[in-house]
């Protein structure tokens, strides 16, 4: 099998001697430059598998061309996973940051690589029966949900966010990079963020959420694929509400019976054969975690137009030609589709 690392693509190559040399002053590395290659599922930060021989890292940085504002902090990211690691225990070993940009020309920092599988976009890369897809289902939501059980200030992370008022700072935070990014091809989302504004819960709790838990973002172990070994992606992670990481975690899950637009845009093999729905995931949780949502429609709608935003996002970095990335090309479609299901959802409530 695969690891899913490829060629670097020219636009996101950087000096790997300048790195090498800088690295072996953070640690002890067998001789010799390493091999690099590139993860290329990634739509944020780019990531990069640096391979010493038998011993590898993961690099990461931040992509090329304007961003949002607060977004792509590597030292940010790397801090959160250091304290983090100690009280869960899914979180890569971190290596060293590096926040200096004349190395590469941008802040990076390494980690070391959680072996195993990750799910791809189409496939969960390892053969399961439809009995063992649901309780891996199972398995990721009980992993999400210890997520949220790690007591913030001892790990160190109180000032990871602003504490309450989290739920309403998304809905106008969110609302206003959407409109930031806005190109003639996409609808306006309006009635959706005034939707939001006017029907906006407070916050249930605060605890450390990850903001970007997909199934393509998790590890599974090589010798034992329903469990669940490393979470990766960390950039987004902060202090807020666990009902809205859940939302957001939901909006990526297209299930087998979607209809085959939503479908043809999904990121994760969250249809595969036998995977629990996102109702059982919704009623699994909140049975879990003890948190029962009055209007869980108002969760529902958030994740998918902060989908929508984030994929706009991308779309306005590729469409002002910031970005060569042909994946980006046609991203402001779904944007079109989530608008669409915002208010259908809406409608429905």
């Amino acid at each position: 099998m695969g690891d899913g690392a490829r060629a670097v693509r020219d636009e996101d190559a950087f000096d790997v001697p300048a790195v090498d040399g800088w690295l072996r002053q953070q640690t002890e590395l067998p001789p010799g430059l390493p091999e690099v290659k590139q993860f290329s599922g990634g739509a944020s930060n780019l990531t990069y598998l640096l391979r010493y021989g038998d011993h590898e890292l993961i690099l990461r940085r931040p992509p090329a061309g304007t961003k949002a504002k607060g977004a792509h902090d590597m030292g940010r990211e790397y801090r959160i996973q250091a304290a983090l690691k100690p009280a869960f225990r899914y979180v890569p070993t971190m290596v060293a940051h590096c926040n200096d940009d004349a190395v590469i020309g941008s802040e990076f920092y390494v980690m070391d690589r959680v072996v195993g599988t990750i799910p791809g976009h189409h496939e969960l890369g390892v053969d399961l029966t439809p009995e063992q897809t649901r309780q891996l289902g199972f398995t990721l939501i009980d992993t999400l949900a210890e997520l949220h059980a790690v007591d913030a200030e001892a790990a160190g992370l109180t000032d990871l966010g602003r504490g309450e008022g989290y739920v309403g700072r998304q809905v106008t935070g969110w609302s206003e990079r959407y409109r930031k990014a806005k190109t003639w091809n996409v609808p306006s989302y309006e009635r959706v963020m005034a939707w939001l504004a006017e029907n906006q819960p407070a916050d249930v709790r605060t605890c450390v959420i990850h903001n970007d838990f997909r199934l393509d973002n998790v590890v599974l172990a090589p010798d034992d694929p329903l469990h669940v070994v490393g979470v990766l992606d960390w950039e987004l992670a902060t202090l807020g509400d666990p009902l809205m990481d859940l939302g957001g975690a939901l909006a990526y899950w297209v299930q087998a019976d979607d209809d085959w637009a939503f479908r043809r845009f999904r990121l994760q093999p969250s249809d595969a054969p036998g995977m629990i729905s996102r109702d059982e995931i919704v009623a699994y949780y909140t049975e879990r975690s003890g948190l029962k949502p009055d209007n869980w429609a108002f969760y529902e709608v958030f994740g998918l137009f902060r989908l929508a935003v984030i994929a706009q996002q991308i779309y306005y970095r590729y469409h002002h030609k910031q970005t060569r990335n042909p994946r980006f090309k046609s991203f402001w479609f779904p944007v079109n589709l989530l608008e669409r299901r915002c208010r259908r959802i809406i409608r429905q409530a």
